[in-house]
């Protein structure tokens, strides 16, 4: 069974996903970057993990997480595509 999101425009499926694991002194947490399908629309949503629980609000990136960022859409095209940041881009 596919998983599923809410979204402001409803329901949506997640088709692919990607975790940045990052650290801020003792603080664990992951940046996560999902691409939706909201009833034929593609939608990106960013949000971050604490313990396994999504998080929706702001997400930051260093400059070191953005390169980290790039090397793991190559695992995931149509996410890459969905940025911008795919091969063609």
């Amino acid at each position: 069974m596919a998983k599923t999101s809410a979204t402001p425009w409803g329901a949506a499926t997640v088709i692919d996903e990607l975790s940045l694991q990052q650290r801020a002194g003792d603080k664990r947490f992951a940046s996560i970057v999902q691409l939706l399908d909201g009833g034929g629309e593609q939608l990106v949503r960013f949000s971050y993990s604490t313990g396994g629980s999504a998080r929706r609000g702001p997400v930051t990136l260093r400059a070191r997480d953005l390169e980290r960022l790039r090397t793991e859409l190559a695992k995931h095209p149509e996410l890459a595509a969905a940025l911008g940041l795919g091969r063609d881009a």
